[in-house]
């Protein structure tokens, strides 16, 4: 939340006139190779349309073993699929794990008023993790990922983001911890915080939008 921000990857090394010699030479060996290019070969690649995991399942009801062996894949019977198309994430339940007071675990969706109280306190310069218990529903959910802001007084003070993965439906949660991260210390970091955690896939969908509001209180 306070230092768990994303840095940019640095770009090549330069290497003077041997590398700008050397990428001429790769550029004129690619503009030649693609004057040899077969034109079926460039076609653009069309993908099919989205199926659900009943209908995926379905394609091979006559071959037993693959069936059983995509039911096991997936961690669902066919009995529990419905046919809906679109993934669902349910968020049961986020945690926060720290060594100053072990592990708290709130039951989501909060209620708009626990959205405004403190959910959790936490000493400056300790260190932290989220966890986060979730059911996917219906079809594979690819590329969920999450951001976190964080303001003070009004003022955002932090950004970060991550990537959970793609995951299908199954019987039991899933269980996910976010990275550790530390507070800031110092007394202008102590006092109260607001924050919004984000869920969204690749396909833009949102499947949790969290407000909640933390506390920074003076170390030992």
């Amino acid at each position: 939340m306070m230092e768990g921000g994303k840095k940019e990857e640095a770009g090549p090394s330069h290497g003077g006139a041997t590398w700008d010699k050397r990428k001429e030479e790769e550029e004129g060996e690619s503009e030649e190779d693609d004057h040899h290019q077969d034109p079926a070969a460039a076609t653009t690649f069309v993908p099919g349309p989205l199926l659900s995991l009943k209908d995926q399942i379905e394609k091979d009801k006559e071959d037993e073993s693959l069936r059983r062996w995509k039911e096991k894949l997936l961690g669902c019977l066919e009995s529990e699929l419905d046919g809906q198309m679109e993934p669902e994430v349910k968020f049961h339940s986020v945690g926060i794990l720290s060594s100053d007071f072990g592990e708290i675990n709130t039951p989501l969706p909060i209620k708009e008023e626990q959205s405004k109280s403190v959910l959790f306190t936490l000493r400056e310069g300790s260190e932290y993790r989220l966890k986060l218990t979730f059911s996917v529903l219906h079809n594979i959910v690819s590329g969920l990922a999450y951001t976190n802001i964080v303001w003070k007084a009004g003022l955002q003070v932090d950004q970060s983001k991550g990537m959970l993965g793609t995951f299908a439906p199954q019987r039991e949660p899933y269980i996910h911890m976010l990275e550790e991260e530390t507070t800031p210390s110092g007394a202008l970091a102590r006092g109260t915080y607001t924050a919004k955690l984000k869920f969204m896939d690749d396909d833009k969908r949102c499947h949790l939008e969290l407000n909640y509001s933390f506390e920074i209180s003076k170390g030992r």
